[in-house]
């Protein structure tokens, strides 16, 4: 005869079997659950950069407002990921221990968040946009264009503010094909919409930077509507609760004890390349130029990405679930992985770098500026990809912290100091060389964390 006890201990191993985060092959697993979470990253990187590549058509000075006003879409961007990121680890490790209560709690708290999110930017966007502005440019178009596409991009911002929350819901519950879907249906929309509101084409009229950030803004309510559909339509792992639902604040702080971190994080790349753009401010192109590496490395840093969202549920769920060989297993291969796709990326920036630049338009004095620049800094890919993978590992196991204090030593201790110094040294040419630097700061500090995370938490599993 068998025990209660017993009992519960057999139906909790039978439901360990029955996800296959915690059984299936950790090759076969990362792949299926990357590979959605790579493209998806890709098509979402698509955003930007077809804006800004129609936008170059336009003029360069139009081009140099898209590039000032991208640290504030980045900071948008952090701030939904980020929450987002305490969202799905929260619900990956609560899968993981079994307590399907707090998981629902966290997936149907994830939309108010969203709407908090939002009223935050929409507020900037009707308040703030025109002093920020001032603080960057004189130029009657440069200031128009970037008024223009930052207040359309934030008012309207409810669309992604939400859909980015109910991505990582379902990302978070090994369902990496649907956000895909969902970030594909808004990219297609986005691509189809741009040309035709930029140049006026098919009777619409001709809004021209105005045009890129309402197509933008399109394809983020075409997302929206498709997770929504996607969310209603079947059964998923946790369920989100809209109508009575009573915000549970305990839920919450568990949410941004790793998602703080993650915004704060995040949005320190912003605060650099607000801080970099001031260093550079004196040149047009130069801005230019920086606005197009970040716009050109997306295509190789959103693969990580991608991966790292594929990773994080799994090893959130094994770390909850107290598999450290499943755990370090899953960190090992997407290092690997990670490695491999940035070294595709530093070979492709060393070989071709007047090829990507001539896809944004670029005259002369850009193809001057650029092609160094893209050189040097892609240096920064192979130690980005150690530090990625292993900020992955801090955030699944719950150690936010750890990933934040990484990034402010990569950006605002490294990249800002350095290139302040270097750029007063020798240039334009020769600051680039802060992001090589700073990344290898990074990579220092992550080792010394990654030692110390296992010798505390993770060897006692």
């Amino acid at each position: 005869m068998t025990t209660d006890l017993e009992n519960k201990h057999a139906g909790q191993a039978i439901d360990l079997e029955a996800n296959k985060m915690g059984t299936a092959p950790i090759g076969k697993l990362l792949a299926s659950m990357a590979w959605p979470a790579i493209l998806s990253m890709l098509i979402n990187a698509l955003y930007n950069v077809v804006d800004s590549m129609f936008v170059a058509m336009v003029s360069q000075k139009a081009l140099t407002a898209v590039s000032l006003v991208m640290p504030i879409q980045m900071l948008m961007i952090s701030l939904a990921v980020g929450s987002a990121v305490g969202v799905n680890s929260l619900i990956a490790r609560r899968l993981g221990a079994k307590r399907q209560e707090e998981a629902d709690k966290a997936a149907s708290t994830s939309v108010r968040i969203g709407l908090f999110n939002y009223i935050l930017f929409a507020i900037v966007g009707i308040f703030l946009t025109r002093p920020f502005m001032n603080l960057y440019t004189d130029d009657p178009e440069i200031f128009d264009g970037g008024v223009t596409y930052l207040s359309i991009v934030t008012i309207f911002s409810l669309f992604s503010m939400v859909e980015i929350q109910l991505e990582k819901v379902l990302q978070a519950t090994g369902n990496m094909i649907s956000p895909m879907i969902i970030s594909l249906s808004g990219a297609v929309t986005n691509l189809i919409m741009d040309p035709i509101l930029i140049f006026g084409l098919l009777g619409a009229p001709k809004l021209d930077i105005a045009g890129a950030a309402i197509a933008t803004v399109m394809g983020q309510c075409v997302s929206l509507c498709v997770a929504v559909f996607t969310i209603r339509r079947k059964e998923h792992d946790v369920k989100i609760h809209i109508r009575g639902f009573k915000m549970d604040w305990n839920v919450v702080r568990d949410i941004y004890g790793v998602g703080f971190p993650s915004i704060i994080m995040q949005s320190i790349g912003s605060v650099m390349l607000l801080g970099y753009n001031a260093i550079l401010a004196a040149s047009a192109t130069a801005v230019a130029v920086l606005g197009v590496y970040y716009k050109l490395q997306s295509f190789i840093f959103m693969p990580v990405f991608g991966l790292n969202q594929g990773a994080m549920p799994i090893m959130g769920y094994n770390f909850g679930a107290r598999n450290k060989k499943r755990l370090m297993h899953a960190y090992k291969n997407a290092l690997i992985t990670a490695v491999v796709i940035m070294a595709i990326g530093t070979i492709l920036f060393q070989l071709f770098p007047e090829v990507f630049l001539r896809m944004f338009s670029a005259n002369e004095a850009m193809m001057e500026m650029g092609v160094p620049a893209l050189r040097i800094i892609s240096l920064c890919f192979l130690p980005a990809a150690f530090g990625i993978m292993t900020s992955t590992l801090f955030q699944g196991t719950g150690h936010g912290v750890y990933s934040l204090i990484g990034s402010l030593l990569r950006q605002l201790v490294g990249i800002l100091p350095l290139a302040y110094i270097l750029y007063h040294v020798g240039g334009v040419t020769v600051s680039w060389a802060s992001f090589p630097l700073a990344e290898i700061i990074g990579l220092a500090y992550s080792a010394i964390m990654l030692r110390h995370l296992y010798r505390k938490e993770i060897k006692h599993l």
